[in-house]
């Protein structure tokens, strides 16, 4: 099983913040979180959520984004 980081926010921070997690596509855009790295809590999306992910420019640079919960 192949993973890949994407980036979810973190909506209990004073400035607009997104983690990176492991996670492993499912089909096209869609991408089930797999390690939230300590921080599920914390993240908009938890580990085993499933997420339609979109290309976003972030400060590290074009990052694959959570957006939104298909279910």
């Amino acid at each position: 099983m192949a993973t890949e980081p994407i980036y979810v926010f973190m909506p209990n921070e004073a400035v607009d913040v997104w983690a990176p997690v492991d996670a492993e596509q499912v089909d096209g855009d869609l991408y089930r979180i797999l390690d939230c790295r300590g921080e599920d809590g914390e993240l908009q999306f938890g580990k085993g959520a499933v997420v339609r992910c979109r290309w976003r420019s972030l400060s590290e640079g074009e990052c694959l984004v959570a957006e939104e919960n298909p279910n």
